[in-house]
């Protein structure tokens, strides 16, 4: 059997039916499934099966309690389309996965679908109403509310930084007008949301179950790892890895695939102008600067919180690195742990002018158009002088950035959307963000 533990080293285990309905461990960590318990994700081939197959043949060969939850249920309900990632090539050692085929054009929409359902099945089970609290950088909102907004057992409350993410990205989270959706805009920054998060999640003022969707949530996880699996199946050798990196929960999906047997070598961690992975890939030193709006803002984060289970597999406990951070406002890896780090890792800083520049350059050369975040991504993957293939994951739509790619691209037309929104905006102040979310969801 599979067990859940916190990276900070709470005693108490937890199953997987727990975990899909949990939020943060009760001393702050995020759970990790025992790991010597988990099959080799190398010996798994998608044969004949469907994309949704394939994944739930992974799901349970990550934990084989999940195979009661997933067994009637459709992981990817909102797809209007075939799930199965897209591989375009653009060099003989450059490909491009294209994640943003569902519902909300984001490579969310691939764990979140699958979370919702799975967590909207076992709260029916327990005959509990469950409360989702969800901080956004730009993506994880819509693809969260998107999974949930049908749901019989779950409410969702989405915090997303005020002016600081794309129209697009905002009215995809606030045009859905439903009795269980609450959207509030705070005064501050992705990092003052996230904090509102995690504080929300273990002090639970709500007096009923509170579920995190972000990537605190271990089903983030393993939806993501599912499609490093199926597309370690589509190379022959080993591959690297070029992903746009903000919070890191994608990087640490492949991270996590690679430490249990996928042929991935190396991992490419593009940021924006808030570059702190890039500063503690290159020092191991977790030192967070002040956040700044960009044009990819999906990746303005200066504390990226699935970090802490790389701290984890690095260390064999976060627990001292995240006591220091909250001390003094910055943490250092050990030696051993930091040559693992800079051997497998990699980054690269792209400002705003840079990410312009890349979008028109990759246009001219391949006439395709990236959204700022994918642009990073690629322009890694193409520099990159492995003699293996590099895949730069394709994280969103350029249909969400368009305001930033007219700017770029001559002709290139803006797709608006014009619903009606319904939103809150107010300041950071958790007293009241509380008391709002209590009222609309009496």
């Amino acid at each position: 059997m599979v067990n859940y533990q916190s990276t900070r080293g709470w005693s108490e285990n937890l199953s997987f039916e727990d975990t899909v309905i949990s939020g943060l461990a009760p001393d702050k960590g995020l759970y990790l499934p025992d790991s010597t318990t988990l099959e080799n994700l190398s010996l798994l081939t998608q044969e004949d099966l469907s994309y949704e197959d394939f994944v739930k043949t992974i799901f349970i060969a990550l934990d084989k309690n999940s195979a009661s939850l997933i067994e009637d249920i459709s992981l990817y309900p909102g797809f209007e389309v075939d799930p199965t990632p897209v591989l375009k090539e653009l060099s003989d050692s450059a490909v491009v996965m294209e994640l943003f085929n569902g519902p909300t054009k984001s490579f969310k929409d691939y764990a979140l679908q699958p979370l919702g359902a799975i967590a909207n099945k076992r709260l029916s089970e327990i005959g509990e109403r469950g409360l989702v609290v969800v901080a956004t950088s730009g993506d994880t909102g819509s693809a969260a509310i998107q999974a949930v907004k049908e749901s019989e057992n779950i409410d969702i409350v989405v915090l997303h930084p005020a002016n600081k993410i794309s129209e697009y990205q905002r009215k995809q989270m606030t045009s859905v007008i439903q009795d269980n959706v609450f959207n509030i805009a705070v005064e501050g920054s992705y990092d003052d949301c996230q904090r509102i998060a995690k504080e929300l999640l273990q002090e639970n003022p709500f007096k009923r179950r509170i579920i995190s969707l972000n990537s605190i949530n271990w089903l983030r996880v393993m939806g993501q790892v599912s499609y490093y699996v199926w597309l370690t199946t589509q190379f022959s050798s080993p591959i690297n890895v070029a992903i746009p990196s903000g919070n890191f929960g994608n990087a640490y999906s492949a991270w996590f695939g690679r430490q249990h047997g996928l042929s991935i070598k190396n991992i490419l961690c593009s940021t924006n102008v808030n570059d702190v992975l890039r500063r503690f890939i290159e020092s191991g030193t977790l030192e967070p600067k002040e956040t700044h709006p960009s044009i990819a803002p999906s990746m303005d984060i200066q504390i990226p919180s699935s970090l802490e289970r790389l701290i984890f597999d690095l260390s064999g406990s976060a627990e001292h690195f995240y006591n220091t951070f909250s001390t003094t406002g910055e943490a250092t890896l050990g030696d051993d742990g930091f040559q693992t780090l800079k051997m497998i890792f990699s980054s690269e800083t792209f400002n705003d002018k840079d990410i312009k520049h890349k979008i028109g350059e990759l246009y001219k050369e391949f006439d395709y158009i990236f959204d700022p975040h994918t642009a990073t991504s690629v322009a890694m993957s193409l520099n990159n002088e492995n003699n293996i293939p590099t895949v730069a994951i394709a994280t969103a739509s350029p249909e969400k950035f368009g305001t930033v790619i007219s700017e770029v691209i001559d002709g290139y037309s803006i797709v608006s959307l014009d619903e009606k929104e319904e939103f809150v905006q107010l300041p950071v102040d958790n007293v009241l963000i509380t008391n709002q979310i209590k009222n609309f969801f009496k």
